[in-house]
C-alpha cells in the first residue's frame, strides 16, 4: 500500500494511503457553521479554518501533540447540489501534515490550479464516506485522518503524520456514458473492419486480413463524440476489444466482461496513450499499435511477441 504523501495529482491514492483499511472505529463530529463560511470554525480535534470557500483556507492547528482519533467538520454545507455514496466529487483541496512541530502544507489545487475528482466509494476512510455526503455543491468539509485508520497489518511500518483536509466542493463529475454518442464520420483503417450497430450495443471488430500492418500508430475517429477532450493526465472509462491484426484473434474485451475499464491514462501503453488523449468524450476510435507502442517483443497472455494490436475504443468518460 502506498503510504507516502506524494504529488497532490494522486490524491486518491493519498486518501487510501492516509486512512484504508478503516474498520469502522473512525467517527465523525458535524458542527456549526457560519453562514458566510468567512469566519473560522473549530473541529473537534481543534483544529480552525478561517477563509472563503473558493480560495485557498488558512488553517490553524493546536499546540501540543496531534489529533490521535479521525474526525471530519462540515465548516460550510453549501448551497448547491447534495453529494451522495457513489459520486465522483470535483473538489479543490489543501493537505497538511499535522506533525506538531511545522505542520506544514502538503499541497494544495488552488495552488496547481487543478481541481481534483474523487469518488466517494467504500474505498475512501469512513469518515470520509460519511463527510462528503452532508455538504452540498460550494460547500467545505475538513477532514482529520489519523492513524486510528490505517490497517493493522501495516502497524510495522513507519506511522504517517495525521493529515489534515479542507476540501471545497466544485461539483459533481457526470456519470460515463454506457457506449460512444455522436456522429458516424466514415473513417476506417485499410485491412481492419468495425461494425457499429447503434445504441448500447457493442461493436464488432475484425482484423483478419492480408494487408501489411502498419508500422506507425494509426487512430481513426469511427464516432464523433461531443464531451470534453481527454487529457494525458486524466483517468478514463473506457469500453474496449483488442484484436491481434491478420489472426482476428481476440485477447480482450471489456464489453464480454460487461463492465466497462477505468485506469490512469498515464499507466497503460503508449500506444494508448498516444491514441487516446485529445479524444472528445463519447467518441468511438479504432487504433492500430505498431510492437514498439504495446508490448514488443515480450509476449502477454494471448498476444504472442512483435504483435499489433488492433482496439477499438469507446470513451465514456473521463476525469
Amino acid at each position: 500500500m502506498r503510504r507516502a504523501l506524494a504529488v497532490l495529482a494522486a490524491v486518491p491514492l493519498i486518501l487510501s494511503a492516509a486512512a484504508c483499511g478503516s474498520d469502522g472505529a473512525t467517527t465523525g463530529a458535524t458542527t456549526g457553521a457560519t453562514a458566510s463560511g468567512s469566519a473560522a470554525a473549530g473541529a473537534p480535534s481543534g483544529v480552525k479554518v478561517a477563509g472563503n470557500v473558493g480560495a485557498k483556507p488558512t488553517v490553524t492547528f493546536p499546540s501540543g501533540s496531534p489529533a490521535t482519533k479521525s474526525s471530519y467538520e462540515v465548516i460550510q454545507p453549501g448551497t448547491g447540489t447534495g453529494v451522495k455514496a457513489g459520486d465522483r466529487v470535483i473538489v479543490n483541496l489543501t493537505v497538511y501534515n499535522w506533525d506538531g512541530k511545522t505542520n506544514a502544507v502538503a499541497g494544495s489545487s488552488y495552488d496547481t490550479k487543478a481541481p481534483e475528482t474523487i469518488a466517494v466509494t467504500e474505498q475512501l476512510p469512513q469518515v470520509l464516506q460519511e463527510g462528503f455526503t452532508k455538504v452540498k455543491h460550494g460547500g467545505r468539509l475538513l477532514a482529520v485522518l489519523a492513524n486510528d485508520s490505517v490497517a493493522q497489518q501495516q502497524a510495522t511500518t513507519p506511522a504517517e503524520p495525521t493529515k489534515v483536509f479542507v476540501f471545497d466542493v466544485v461539483g459533481t463529475q457526470p456519470p460515463a456514458l454506457k457506449a460512444a454518442e455522436g456522429k458516424e464520420t466514415g473513417e476506417s483503417i485499410k485491412g481492419v473492419t468495425v461494425d457499429n450497430p447503434g445504441g448500447e450495443k457493442a461493436p464488432t471488430l475484425t482484423t483478419k486480413t492480408d494487408e501489411k500492418a502498419p508500422k506507425e500508430l494509426v487512430v481513426k475517429t469511427l464516432i464523433q463524440g461531443t464531451g470534453a477532450k481527454t487529457q494525458a493526465n486524466q483517468t478514463l472509462v473506457v469500453h474496449y476489444t483488442g484484436k491481434i491484426w491478420g489472426t482476428d484473434q481476440q485477447f480482450d474485451s471489456s464489453w464480454e466482461r460487461g463492465q466497462p475499464a477505468e485506469f490512469p491514462l498515464a499507466q497503460v501503453i503508449q500506444g494508448w496513450q498516444k491514441g487516446l488523449a485529445g479524444v472528445p468524450v463519447g467518441s468511438r476510435v479504432v487504433m492500430s499499435i505498431p510492437p514498439d507502442l504495446g508490448y514488443g517483443s515480450q509476449a502477454q497472455q494471448g498476444i504472442p511477441a512483435n504483435s499489433t494490436l488492433v482496439f477499438v475504443v469507446d470513451v465514456l468518460g473521463a476525469y
